[in-house]
């Protein structure tokens, strides 16, 4: 596959070291093996099939194909407050079902809660225990076929898994156990199988070391299937003015997973492309695209540092302190290209949607990619929320207003 996925080369102005080892790191390993080394000799590595694979090029900076979001939410969950059914907390997952409905996961009260697509409650399930279809923790929200919900709870991670109409149907318990959620992402398949991520820290003090992305495959009863890659994914270290604090060097490549129906997909920040396999677990596609000028400037690290003082300023919830100082040390490491991904997710029609890095001062969208590669459109940079979930023809957000208070809005979609 030929292709090497690190963090790209750090700007360090002391720190020759750091330089040559992130490069070699990113000319060594191969993004889909264990070129690398194991992290565990236990876990073996899945086999991935790449005859035959596509590669699909595009330049969305020549198009201006847009999509765009209704101004207006079609559902609005999260905003009466007369109905305590949609008071949220901390809402840490939301999806819509097959028959319209919208189903959302309250992480401090427990409850799993699914609504009609007018916002009208149906049913709630779950609540804090460790019996079947209760939560130590719950902490995410993946459909899978049949609009079957998986539910994540930790530690030690696991799933509960619910029928749409609110009914138990079992608990899935990974073997071996991870102690915490994916750490960049995953998801579950249509034929059960999760994909979930975890990581193996370097934590050096100087930056010289990547931590590694394991990307691990369990089958639908939880059993470890083996390794679908081991990816260098971030650096860390201290400065010597806050040396009980760890940091990432700024404008970080970090690596991103997602999985759903019938689909993986795995790419990392320092890379402009995305490797798409199926369920089987064969690569069948690479989606790249082009992007002109990614160069970390000095003017973009002055930007970053007025703004986080500004920002600290503003929000004012604590004094300023050592770890402050750090974050904006001269001394912390530099990135010399900006990130080319934010995040991936998997659309429920099976879309790629990848969000673009956010630069200082700048809000960069969404790019969006057809199931077989092909560039769709921008998505303006001014979505109203966070985006949860896309489908055909919506997007359903997470907003949080100025008082804190959490909901889920419904907008439709539209595509050229």
């Amino acid at each position: 596959m030929g292709l090497g996925i690190g963090t790209g080369a750090l700007r360090v102005s002391s720190r020759r070291t750091l330089h040559h080892l992130s490069a070699t790191v990113a000319a060594s390993c191969a993004f889909l093996t264990a070129a690398c080394g194991p992290v565990s000799e236990q876990i073996p590595d899945v086999a991935i099939d790449s005859a035959g694979v596509r590669i699909v090029t595009s330049h969305p900076a020549d198009s201006d194909a847009a999509c765009v979001i209704s101004d207006e939410p079609v559902a609005a969950i999260g905003e009466d407050e007369g109905d305590e059914t949609q008071w949220f907390s901390s809402i840490r997952g939301a999806a819509r079902l097959s028959d319209g409905s919208i189903v959302a996961v309250d992480r401090n009260s427990a409850e799993v809660r699914i609504y009609d697509e007018t916002g009208g409650h149906l049913h709630t399930m779950g609540r804090h225990g460790e019996g079947p279809g209760e939560f130590r923790d719950p902490f995410l929200l993946w459909i899978t076929a049949g609009d079957t919900l998986w539910v994540g709870d930790y530690r030690p991670w696991r799933y509960n898994l619910f029928t749409p109409r609110g009914e138990f149907v079992r608990q899935v318990n990974l073997t071996p156990t991870l102690l915490n959620p994916p750490r960049s992402g995953g998801g579950v398949l249509d034929n059960g199988y999760t994909v979930n991520t975890t990581s193996k820290t370097a934590r050096l003090e100087d930056f010289s070391v990547a931590d590694t992305l394991m990307v691990l495959l369990y089958d639908p009863d939880g059993g470890l299937v083996g390794n679908l890659a081991r990816i260098p994914d971030r650096f860390s270290g201290q400065v010597s003015d806050a040396e009980n604090f760890w940091l990432f060097p700024l404008f970080q490549s970090f690596a991103e997973i997602d999985a759903g129906g019938s689909t993986i997909v795995l790419g990392h920040g320092s890379e402009t492309e995305v490797r798409v396999l199926d369920d089987e677990f064969n690569l069948r596609l690479i989606v790249r695209w082009t992007e002109p000028d990614r160069e970390v400037t000095s003017a973009d690290v002055r930007a970053w540092r007025e703004d986080y003082i500004e920002r600290r300023r503003r929000l004012g919830e604590r004094e300023w302190g050592d770890f402050d100082d750090a974050r904006i040390s001269p001394e912390r490491p530099v990135a010399e290209l900006f990130p080319a991904i934010g995040s991936i997710m998997i659309g429920r029609d099976g879309r790629i949607w990848v969000a673009q890095y956010d630069r200082p001062r700048e809000d960069r969208g969404w790019l969006a990619f057809e199931p077989d590669g092909r560039f769709l459109c921008h998505l303006p940079a001014r979505v109203p929320g966070s985006v949860r979930e896309f489908g055909a023809d919506y997007v359903l957000l997470q907003r949080e207003s100025e008082l804190g208070v959490q909901s889920v809005h419904l907008h439709r979609l539209e595509v050229p």
